[in-house]
């Protein structure tokens, strides 16, 4: 049996991957903060749901030991992620929000797919290890700076694991979404409302969790088998550069 395992699955890209992932045929195991989760789009698929915080050893612990129960992890997608509670002109970012917004994004991701690397090696049926990190990885936002930091880090995590486990059958890759439609963007929903009817996204509309979760599955399933190290950038376009 096939386990997946993904964080951050309370809602938005991490819950509609552990959907896509459960209809694909595996076994999801996945892990989020909330202990009164939503979980009614789980319902008839094989997904179970552990309470726990991606930047705490003991809740990471606890997710893979719960998934190795169920049997061999060949998938991991790191999704949890936070943005800083209050934004602040990089002149004024606090090393409080610095070390919340990095433990979750950047030290959770890294310890966990170090964990669960190790677990694949063990078993020795290669897998998929997909990290979701953001076209803030490579675009400043001087108002949330710790945020893209956090995120450039998880690309270095990827090319990092990426290079480490090349040759063993376990094949490392990130998605950076562009503008997507979740709980963490719901604030700023009117900002980019905006910005998208003035052009910013060539394709004009939002992106869905559903449209990077797609991109997830496929690099899980093997349609990628020969792709490691890889950024997929799914964000209509905005990264163009165009006179």
């Amino acid at each position: 049996m096939s386990i997946a395992v993904v964080t951050g699955v309370a809602g938005g890209i991490g819950k509609a991957s552990a959907i896509l992932l459960a209809r694909k045929g595996y076994t999801v195991v996945g892990m989020g903060r909330s202990s009164s989760p939503d979980l009614t789009d789980f319902e008839g698929l094989d997904i179970a749901y552990v309470q726990g915080d991606v930047s705490c050893p003991e809740d990471r612990a606890k997710l893979l030991e719960t998934a190795a129960d169920a049997g061999d992890i060949t998938v991991l997608v790191n999704v949890a992620g936070v943005a800083p509670k209050v934004r602040r002109d990089i002149l004024e970012m606090t090393e409080e929000s610095y070390d919340f917004v990095m433990g979750i994004n950047t030290k959770g991701t890294l310890f966990l797919t170090q964990a669960a690397a190790n677990m694949m090696l063990k078993h020795g049926k290669g897998g998929a290890i997909v990290n979701i990190s953001s076209c803030s990885a490579y675009t400043s936002s001087t108002s949330r700076g710790e945020y893209c930091i956090s995120k450039a880090g998880v690309s270095m995590i990827t090319k990092l694991f990426a290079d480490r486990l090349a040759g063993t059958g376990i094949t490392v890759n990130e998605v950076c979404p562009g503008i997507i439609a979740t709980g963490m963007t719901e604030a700023v929903k009117e900002k980019y409302d905006r910005l998208i009817a003035d052009g910013l996204v060539p394709m004009g509309r939002w992106g869905t969790p559903e449209d990077v979760a797609k991109t997830v599955v496929a690099l899980c399933d093997g349609t990628f088998g020969y792709t490691t190290g890889t950024s997929l950038i799914v964000d209509g376009g905005m990264h163009i550069r165009s006179l």
